[in-house]
């Protein structure tokens, strides 16, 4: 639930979900990229957490 401030980390860790801000909190750390960076990315190759890491070069 989107409502849950204790949420810190994904409930999915092979997926990004940017619809959430805490998932997108935790991505862009994790990343070391910043918001937009990781949008454009998903928006590019998917929510898959392994092709938004290659296509950042991480």
């Amino acid at each position: 639930m989107s409502d849950d401030k204790t949420k810190k980390k994904p409930l999915d860790s092979s997926r990004i979900n940017i619809h959430e801000p805490y998932e997108v909190n935790y991505w862009c750390d994790v990343l070391g990229c910043t918001e937009t960076e990781l949008k454009n990315a998903v928006s590019k190759v998917g929510t898959s957490v392994t092709k938004v890491k290659e296509h950042l070069g991480k």
